[in-house]
């Protein structure tokens, strides 16, 4: 019988078995749908286009900035830099139109800071939903041969962190269960309440930075926190990750929105982190200049022949079934 499905990604067995019932690619599509991967890419005349989609449903609140930084995190961890946006905005009954001017506002400051243009899309008032939902999404240009894929780890690379996690969990979270958050000191709250602008979600030029510092792979972990990222990465470069816990870079008012919340730090939505994996040679002069660029980064770990992600003491960092904000939101 059939189990009807949890709310958030489907699980990973089920996406791999729908994608791998696809039928063959087509030549010009270089990077097709895969679990793990972001986004994809197309070759064209001019290069190789890459196109990357996202909706925002966890929460109401900024949605407009949120589903274009989202989407070109997507794009950016390609080592391509995002250029054009398509919006479907979906709002619910009795929204008022000085609403809708506000998200294409916020929407519109997300596009400039990400150098991208809104190109078309879609919007719509509906019943279907009972908050504003923006399904964005973003595409690129590449020159051939230029794609950095999430499963391009190898054997011996080191993986680093770059920016801290969980700032989009935090945000979220104080935005839609702040009343639930009395136990965490002003400050703290103050900072998750403006998580998305600072210390931001974006981590588009970081991202291109890591590419041409010679990143084999690059990910963008969100949904599912740093755990499933670091899953994703794995298992899209056919790689075991041995992980130093003690060594990762945790956003302190995200630390104490989850602990006010009884909420898994490593399971909580994490875009404003990003993941790479450098040759061992090249990792810590990576880190260093991606310092230098204002992203703090750190090595956190090594791949391994094998599978799955571990800490220094062989227990295993699961990918959860289902993100902690939903949980706790649920």
């Amino acid at each position: 019988m059939a189990r009807a499905l949890p709310p958030g990604k489907l699980p990973a067995a089920l996406l791999a078995e729908l994608l791998g019932a696809l039928p063959p690619a087509p030549p010009e599509l270089r990077l097709g749908p895969h679990p793990g991967e972001d986004a994809c890419a197309i070759d064209v005349p001019a290069g190789t286009l890459v196109v990357a989609a996202d909706p925002i449903t966890l929460t109401g609140h900024g949605v407009g900035a949120h589903a274009v930084v989202i989407n070109a995190n997507d794009v950016a961890v390609t080592g391509t830099r995002p250029r054009w946006f398509l919006a479907t905005v979906l709002l619910p009954e009795g929204t008022r139109e000085d609403a809708v001017r506000a998200l294409f506002a916020e929407m519109q400051v997300a596009l400039d800071a990400c150098g991208t243009t809104l190109v078309g899309g879609h919007t719509e008032v509906t019943g279907a939903v009972r908050q504003p939902v923006v399904a964005g999404q973003m595409l690129g240009l590449a020159e051939p041969d230029r794609i950095v894929r999430t499963g391009g780890a190898r054997t011996g690379d080191v993986v680093v962190q770059a920016g801290p996690a969980p700032v989009e969990g935090a945000a979220v979270l104080a935005a839609e269960a702040g009343e639930r958050l009395t136990g965490v000191d002003l400050a703290n709250r103050k900072r998750a309440e403006r998580a998305l602008r600072e210390p931001g979600i974006s981590v588009v030029e970081p991202a291109l930075r890591a590419a041409e510092l010679g990143a084999t792979a690059l990910h963008d972990p969100t949904e599912g926190g740093l755990a499933a990222g670091l899953g994703e990465l794995a298992a899209a470069s056919n790689v075991k990750l041995r992980i130093d816990a003690d060594n990762v870079l945790w956003f302190d008012a995200g630390l104490a929105v989850c602990r006010a919340l009884g909420a898994d730090p490593w399971a909580t939505l994490a875009s404003g982190c990003l993941l790479a994996a450098f040759p061992e040679a090249t990792a810590q002069a990576a880190c260093e200049a991606l310092a230098r660029g204002g992203t703090p980064a750190r090595a956190i770990g090594r791949a391994e022949s094998g599978a799955g992600v571990f800490r220094h003491d062989g227990s295993e960092i699961a990918a959860p079934d289902r993100d902690e904000v939903a949980r706790v939101l649920a």
